[in-house]
């Protein structure tokens, strides 16, 4: 069988033009809702620092760093060279209100420092993370005494480092 070729001539019309109308309908559609769902999605970038082996203060000087380690067991609580509380979980969970008011009074106690540490034993989900990491950054605080329902949220440590628990 003997296939045959068949060859187009190339005619000496105008070439054909491009029809963009079923694109620019896609657009007309697109653009609206991309702009609409952009207001909605928010990124939220938390800025970490890791934890060094040196010391950044003077050997003389004593210097304070929190420390919150999350074990299977519960939270610790520490100044960087020694366990100052220990948060065991209650009924499972992790005791987060207590960790917060304590985190508040270390604030009261050194109203300086910015810096915490967030340390977890590799077991630990990241959700448990987020969830210590914001009790260490900030509180809410009633915002007046005329709106209840208003809250201003107030730093506490806000600069971050995490770490694996030794």
């Amino acid at each position: 069988m003997a296939r045959k070729h068949h060859y187009r001539r190339r005619s000496k019309e105008q070439p054909h033009e491009l029809d963009v109308t079923t694109f620019l309908n896609l657009m007309v559609v697109l653009v609206p809702f991309l702009l609409i769902t952009a207001v909605f999605s928010r990124i939220a970038i938390v800025e970490l620092n890791l934890p060094s082996s040196t010391g950044d203060g003077s050997p003389n000087q004593p210097e304070f760093r929190l420390e919150v380690i999350v074990r299977e067991t519960g939270l610790e609580v520490g100044n960087g060279k020694s366990i100052i509380a220990a948060l065991p979980k209650q009924d499972g969970e992790y005791d987060l209100k207590t960790l917060s008011s304590y985190v508040v009074s270390l604030k009261e106690d050194y109203p300086a420092k910015e810096s915490a540490s967030v340390l977890l034993e590799p077991t630990i989900p990241y959700d448990y993370l987020i969830q210590v990491m914001d009790v260490v950054r900030s509180i809410q605080v009633p915002g007046s005494e005329e709106d209840e329902e208003e809250f201003v949220q107030l730093a506490l440590f806000p600069q971050i480092s995490v770490g694996e628990a030794p």
